[in-house]
């Protein structure tokens, strides 16, 4: 317990008459506290609790800490825990409740391996309950190596499902926190990898306030997420760690945000060092504190005493940057030994239970998204003669993983997935067949006989964590992560090439990966097309369950795939002209939103009411018709065309989305309400304003375009004025 020398109650009169009633009563009193604890340390153990690794202060009763964990999509990097889908998958799911369960999941996870660590007084990297997560950058360039980390190239998806994910992980009391979840990367950060250290970005003001803050805005102020992580960029010639701008003014006092803001790791050396905005760790740190960053992950910190010596900081710049920091171990009731936090009774038993694993099941299956299904190949019968199964990836457990992942006692193969659900009378042969990456067409790259006789040939192909991922990680990469083209590998295209021309019956390939591929080629050689992503350690079960009718696809593309990458606009632009669904008008392979199903739902009765002024929204019924015979959970999807449309304003943007239930040849009708928020559009100066004049509703199963209509996606619109 603390013995604080200055009175607690006196601190928590001061607090109190700064807050007033904005603050709960726990929060004053622990407000105090925190202060209280602060004024005790000395200069040096200040300086010691501002960066990520920070040591025990026995005098005061305080255990080491390491603010540094991972949770993307499962514990990560501390050995077992449920591998759920990367969150590309989980955009591709568009399902909040879900995504928001996974959450809950993983703060339950995190919660018994913190108690089992600190029992073996473990108070490592990765052992604690801040997770760096989730990532709500907009994927705006399908280049990018990192993309697969986050909800895709949409910043209301991002920003709904990113909220969904911190609720889960910081839980439901008032006060105590669950887990803290960190929004990350703040911001204006989406590649490329090899100059993020030094990257200086202007976006516009409407790109900026359009497309690259929203997230983090919904995430802080519906949210309540604990944690901002600064980005290694520059924005408007300001490092993000040491932008007062976006650190303070916008953070802080625009939005309201009171948790702490920790930097990238080492992005606190590139305010002197990549950026050059001073010449030394001393000014660099004075900077960032004084901008807003309460932590540090790196060690320009331990040059915050030379930073006092030249007085380019004053202790009381510590004491206000420590505050957040001691608020948020608090929260936690892990700063002291709080009987009242209501999260610490978490077993052992919790850790890759079984309603964990069958929760990882169905969310791998609501990720992969159906692209082509000719003639119906599939689903797949289960007592056909045979079954060749080949490809890099059938067997390969990496093509599962992601980045930044958590290790599980168990993982489904591709492979395993199919043979778990064929009838016992049916042959299935498998080969590897090629490499996933070769440096030349070989011998290795073996044409398969078997895919002549086979009833279905499926194959597994596609990239992953070696070819795409962050700086240094990806070992197969050129360019850090980073692709430079879309195009699968030579070898595995040369060896599909092969397998078609034996002729077999029906053609399937399974795509992994984390991005948009080049689809051309793969779309004109096979019958049916799946895009797998990284589905965790249920995959290949979830696979199965959706290759031969036991689930039905729902998954939806989160971002566009482009028919040409060169016909991009440059990857060092931030501009959005020409990018995403929202500015794009050709170029597309596969529109966002876009997914099939064994089934088909038709969109009509579009009713839009008057926009009303006195409850400032906007109500219209929708029916969908699901005229199959099987059930199906279709995803809804609302867009919004507002007056000047692909000009001084997006072609479309989403506006809401629902996941649903549909039963065999049956219909249902929607009544859907749009806020005034979701209607207004963001001007050159960065407002936001609701335009008077004519905007189009349209309610459908992917992004309205040219080439969403030749797919065949069912979709209404109406007209409307406001």
């Amino acid at each position: 317990m603390f013995s604080p020398k200055v009175t607690i109650f006196a601190l928590m009169l001061m607090a109190g008459t700064l807050a007033g009633n904005a603050q709960s009563q726990k929060e004053i009193e622990m407000t105090a506290k925190a202060k209280a604890i602060i004024a005790q340390m000395t200069v040096e153990e200040k300086i010691s609790q501002l960066m990520n690794a920070t040591p025990g202060i026995d005098r005061l009763g305080i255990k080491p800490y390491d603010y540094w964990n991972e949770g993307l999509h499962g514990v990560g990097r501390t050995g077992r825990a449920t591998v759920f889908p990367q969150p590309i998958g989980l955009g591709a799911s568009f399902d909040t409740e879900l995504v928001q369960t996974i959450g809950d999941a993983v703060s339950s996870e995190g919660r018994a391996k913190f108690f089992k660590a600190q029992s073996q007084n473990n108070y490592s990297r990765y052992a604690g309950l801040t997770f760096w997560s989730p990532n709500v950058n907009i994927f705006r360039d399908p280049r990018w190596g990192r993309g697969m980390e986050t909800y895709g190239e949409d910043p209301f998806l991002t920003g709904r499902l990113g909220t969904a994910y911190v609720k889960g992980l910081q839980g439901t009391d008032p006060f105590y926190l669950k887990a803290g979840a960190c929004a990350k990367h703040y911001a204006v950060h989406s590649g490329p990898e090899r100059t993020r250290h030094e990257a200086d970005i202007h976006p516009s003001q409407r790109d900026l306030y359009e497309t690259y803050l929203p997230a983090f805005k919904e995430l802080v102020e519906e949210g309540h997420v604990e944690v901002v992580m600064a980005a290694y960029n520059a924005v408007n010639g300001e490092a993000c760690s040491g932008n007062h701008h976006l650190l303070t003014d916008i953070l802080r006092n625009d939005w309201g945000f009171k948790g702490h803001i920790v930097s990238d790791c080492g992005a606190v050396d590139d305010i002197y060092g990549g950026h050059a905005m001073v010449p030394t760790p001393a000014e660099a740190a004075a900077i960032a504190i004084k901008a807003g960053l309460n932590l540090e992950c790196g060690g320009s910190f331990v040059a915050i005493e030379e930073a006092l010596e030249k007085h380019l900081l004053e202790e009381a710049d510590l004491d206000k940057a420590l505050v957040p920091l001691m608020m948020t171990r608090l929260k936690l009731g892990i700063l002291e030994n709080d009987k009242d936090c209501p999260y610490n009774n978490f077993s052992e038993d919790v850790i890759c239970c079984d309603k964990h694993t069958a929760l990882a099941r169905r969310a791998a299956q609501e990720s992969m998204v159906l692209l082509k299904n000719d003639r119906n190949v599939l689903p797949m019968k289960k007592d056909v003669e045979t079954i060749f199964v080949t490809g890099p990836g059938a067997t390969d457990v990496f093509t599962q993983m992601g980045n930044y992942y958590g290790l599980s006692p168990r993982y489904s193969t591709y492979l395993q997935g199919i043979v778990s659900k064929v009838s016992n009378g049916t042959s299935v042969n498998y080969r590897p067949g090629c490499m996933l990456v070769t440096p030349e067409l070989n011998e290795m790259n073996w044409t398969p006989g078997e895919a002549a006789g086979a009833d279905y040939t499926i194959v597994v192909m596609g990239i992953n964590g070696n070819i795409e991922g962050e700086e240094g990680e990806a070992i197969a990469s050129a360019c850090r992560g980073d692709r430079e083209s879309l195009a699968i590998p030579e070898c595995q295209m040369q060896f599909l090439r092969n397998i078609k021309s034996n002729h077999p019956k029906n053609l399937i390939v399974i795509l992994t990966g984390g991005s948009p591929l080049d689809l051309r080629e793969v779309s004109e050689l096979a019958d049916a097309v799946v895009m797998a992503w990284y589905p965790g350690q249920e995959g290949g079960l979830a696979l199965g369950d959706l290759l031969f009718g036991d689930a039905n696809f729902s998954g939806r593309l989160p971002m566009t795939f482009p028919e040409d990458v060169n016909r991009l606009p440059d990857f060092e632009d931030y501009s959005m002209k020409g990018r995403t669904y929202k500015y794009m008008s050709d170029n597309i392979m596969y529109p966002f939103g876009y997914g099939l199903n064994y089934s088909h739902v038709d969109y009509a009765d579009l009713q839009v009411e008057k926009y009303d002024k006195k409850a400032k929204n906007l109500r219209f019924t929708v029916t969908l018709r699901n005229t199959g015979n099987r059930a199906v959970d279709e995803v809804a999807q609302v867009y919004l065309s507002a007056p000047g449309a692909g000009e001084t304003t997006a072609i479309e943007h989403l506006v809401a989305f629902e996941r649903v239930h549909l039963d065999a040849n049956s219909e249902v009708t929607r009544e859907i309400v749009i806020p005034e928020a979701d209607l207004q559009t963001v001007q050159e100066d960065g407002s936001l304003k609701l335009l008077k004049g004519n905007y189009t509703l349209t309610v459908g199963g992917a992004a309205p375009s040219a080439r969403t209509t030749s797919l065949g996606v069912s979709q209404v619109q109406q007209s409307f004025k406001i």
